[in-house]
Parts: C-alpha cells; sequence; structure tokens
C-alpha cells in the first residue's frame, strides 16, 4: 500500500525504478516474514478506527495550541520557564495505547516524555502549570478511549 501510494506521488513510473521498488518490498515482506517465524513477536492493532482519527485531529490541535504557547515563552524578553520534572498516571491497557500516550506528550512543544514505568510517565515540561495535570489526564483517557476491549477484537 505505502509503495503504491509513493508510486502515485512520486510520478516516477520509469521501469527500472519501479522494479528495484518491487524488489525492495519483496525483500523487506520476506524479511519479516522471516523473523516472524524465527521469534513471533507482534503488536496487535487494537483501536477504534474512527477514534483513532478523531484523536488524530485533536491531537493536531493541542500542538498547535502547544506550539504557539512555546513560542510566547521563547519571544518573550524574561522567558518564562518554569522546567518541571514530574509524573504522569497512565489507564492504557495495551503497550500500543501506552505508546501512542507517551509520544503524543512528546510530540506536543514543550513536553517530554523522559522514563515509562508501571503505571506512570516521567515527564519534563517547559513551562509546567497546575493545569497542566488536567490536560494530560484529558489525553490519557482520549488514548484510553481508542483501545478496543479484547472481547471486540
Amino acid at each position: 500500500m505505502l509503495a503504491g501510494l509513493w508510486l502515485l506521488m512520486s510520478g516516477v513510473y520509469k521501469p527500472l525504478v519501479v522494479g528495484l521498488g518491487a524488489a525492495s518490498v519483496i525483500l523487506v515482506v520476506y524479511v519479516i516474514r522471516r523473523m516472524d517465524r524465527v521469534d513471533g513477536d507482534r503488536v496487535e492493532i487494537q483501536l477504534k478506527p474512527l477514534a483513532a482519527v478523531m484523536y488524530f485531529f485533536w491531537l493536531l490541535g493541542e500542538i498547535a495550541k502547544s506550539s504557539w504557547a512555546v513560542t510566547r515563552i521563547i519571544l518573550s524578553p524574561r522567558m518564562p520557564m518554569a522546567p518541571h520534572l514530574f509524573s504522569v498516571p497512565h489507564t492504557q491497557r495495551t503497550d500500543l495505547g501506552q505508546v501512542i500516550f507517551a509520544n503524543s506528550i512528546t510530540l506536543t512543544p514543550g513536553t517530554l516524555t523522559v522514563e515509562t514505568d508501571l503505571g506512570y510517565f516521567l515527564v519534563h515540561a517547559l513551562a509546567h502549570a497546575p493545569e497542566d495535570m488536567d490536560a494530560l489526564a484529558d489525553m490519557d483517557a482520549r488514548v484510553s478511549a481508542l483501545e478496543t476491549l479484547q472481547q471486540e477484537a
């Protein structure tokens, strides 16, 4: 699917390029299948597709708002930074849900997930405020809502 998207977007339909692209796709699929036979390690994606798309657009809005706030801090003559390390509990049941939440925190400008542990993440914020915990709790709830229950899958 990604190879087809690349082909459509690049507009390069020369036989050599298409042939090398097809060969690389076949090689990657062969290597992945061989790796699966050896270790069998897989991550099952158990997300609600529509909720995931809605979350993506919500996250884009949060990134934009946070970018504006970080820009104001940087351009301010006083640079009112209050860096802080704090723990953020997470409620995701799956590894994928935890990865989405941790990466969402890191994607938001001014915050960085530094460490993961059982039940919480250690987060560094450029300018920490008490209402940030409410925003992170909202993000946690939204990511948890993406996950499907085991019976639904």
